[in-house]
């Protein structure tokens, strides 16, 4: 089989990780898990040695610089610069058409943690290979809680010689009773945003179910420019372009959707409570990063850029300092922090 191409997207603005995350530095580009980036350690499990090639980038110019200065290896990656945010449908399309048509392509958010690189590499060559076969191939993560705030695959009809099934139905966010139900049927995987297929069937797909979308994108690369290893869609063309995600516009109309699962430790850190469950805890389930002394704590989440913590007699609470900002707040309210002022309004 040929490398399978990482096509890594850097978009969004992170405000669920505020203070921390900030629109001039949104939460890829920051050391939350470890000493990596999350933008670090996407294009790092995509390991030469385990069958990927030169990965292909998409992002903003608002990032460029942060992705730029922390790209392993500037001298053999493509970076995509959009002039404009237009969701994830638009982005891969960029990619695919800046690819060889049998070019396998594995999209991957910039900003999930996966903490067991050898299963999603696994998971990658299983995909890859169905997607060779001409499948659009989800990434189905096993659930360990019922969480509302995912979308699910339901398992289909087994692939024969894969490990891989077809999917069944796609599920948009549900409410606790059916999430609940979700993980006691055991069918259900959790939608995580990485995919694999090959670039002629994706853009095909695209043209069947998305004909303006697809000749607009088209337009915007074939106008376009090159600077080196940047490709630059051309703005005008590009800002013709329907928001629309991959899921709505490709995955949940297309015949030929599989899912292979995929056990990995993985997380979006989608805020600072699922932050703190993919972070190393003590005994009394504590994280700490930075200054701070905790006394009779229990599941507490301290994250300090500087200024010392002190937190006596507390459970439940996550305490966050990022320079001029301090967010309290429970686990049960993590989810509302983009809604602050402080977040909402950068």
């Amino acid at each position: 089989m040929n490398d399978i191409i990482p096509v890594v997207l850097c978009g969004g603005s992170g405000t669920r990780l505020w203070p921390r995350s900030r629109k001039a530095k949104p939460k890829p580009f920051l050391p939350l898990v470890g000493d990596s980036t999350l933008f670090e350690a996407t294009v790092l499990r995509c390991d030469k040695a385990a069958g990927f090639g030169d990965p292909v980038i998409v992002t903003g110019a608002a990032h460029l610089e942060h992705v730029e200065a922390q790209l392993p290896d500037r001298a053999h990656t493509a970076i995509i610069v959009e002039p404009e945010g237009k969701n994830t449908a638009a982005a891969i399309a960029l990619a695919a058409l800046r690819l060889p048509e049998d070019a396998v392509m594995l999209v991957c958010p910039s900003d999930h943690h996966i903490g067991d690189v050898a299963a999603f590499q696994a998971a990658a060559r299983e995909a890859a290979a169905l997607a060779a076969q001409g499948w659009l191939v989800s990434f189905g993560i096993a659930p360990t809680a019922p969480e509302t705030g995912f979308g699910y695959l339901k398992r289909g009809e087994a692939i024969d010689g894969s490990a891989g099934a077809r999917v069944e139905k796609f599920v948009e966010k549900p409410n606790l009773e059916r999430a609940i139900e979700f993980l006691g049927h055991g069918g259900y995987s959790w939608n995580g945003g990485i995919f694999a297929f090959r670039a002629g069937t994706f853009l095909d797909e695209l043209a069947a179910h998305r004909p303006a979308l697809h000749a607009a994108v088209k337009a915007a690369v074939d106008a376009g420019s090159a600077e080196g290893l940047r490709f630059h869609p051309d703005p005008a063309a590009f800002a013709r372009i329907e928001s629309e995600s991959v899921d709505y516009a490709v995955m949940e109309n297309t015949s030929r959707a599989a899912m292979v699962p995929a056990v990995m430790a993985w997380s979006d850190i989608g805020n600072w409570q699922a932050l703190h469950e993919a972070l190393e805890r003590d005994a009394d389930g504590n994280a700490v990063r930075g200054p701070a002394e905790l006394k009779d704590c229990s599941n507490v989440l301290v994250h300090s850029d500087g200024p010392r913590v002190n937190v006596v007699g507390a459970s439940n609470l996550i305490v966050v300092v990022d320079k001029d900002e301090v967010l309290v707040c429970t686990p049960e309210g993590a989810q509302a922090v983009g809604k602050l002022s402080g977040a909402a309004n950068q």
